[in-house]
C-alpha cells in the first residue's frame, strides 16, 4: 500500500476528501521526522513506537581491499511494534 492508496482508505472511513486525507498523512509524519530529528521517542499507544538508534563507531574492513577503516558513530530511525499490532499480525486476538 502507498500513501495515496492510503489516503484513499482514510478518506473512505471519515468524514475527509482523499486531498484532507492525504495532507493529514504528510502533516503525521513529518510531526514524526521532525520528533526523531530532536532525538525524541514518538509512542503511539497500541501500535508502537517510532525512536532514534545510536550505533557506536567502530573499526571495520574494506572488503575490497581488506584494509582497515574507521565507521564513525551513527543514529538510524526504528520502529517497534507494539503488543496490539504484533499479536494482529500473528492473527491473535487484540483482547
Amino acid at each position: 500500500m502507498n500513501k495515496k492508496q492510503l489516503a484513499g482508505k482514510v478518506g473512505d472511513k471519515s468524514d475527509l476528501t482523499k486531498a484532507q486525507a492525504e495532507a493529514l498523512i504528510d502533516v503525521v509524519l513529518n510531526e514524526i521526522s521532525e520528533a526523531l530529528a530532536r532525538n525524541e521517542k514518538v509512542r503511539l499507544v497500541g501500535f508502537g513506537n517510532f525512536v532514534v538508534r545510536k550505533r557506536k563507531g567502530r573499526v571495520g574492513r574494506n572488503p575490497q581491499t581488506g584494509a582497515q577503516i574507521t565507521i564513525d558513530d551513527s543514529k538510524s530511525p526504528a520502529f517497534v511494534p507494539g503488543i496490539n499490532l504484533k499479536n494482529l499480525i500473528k492473527g491473535k486476538s487484540s483482547q
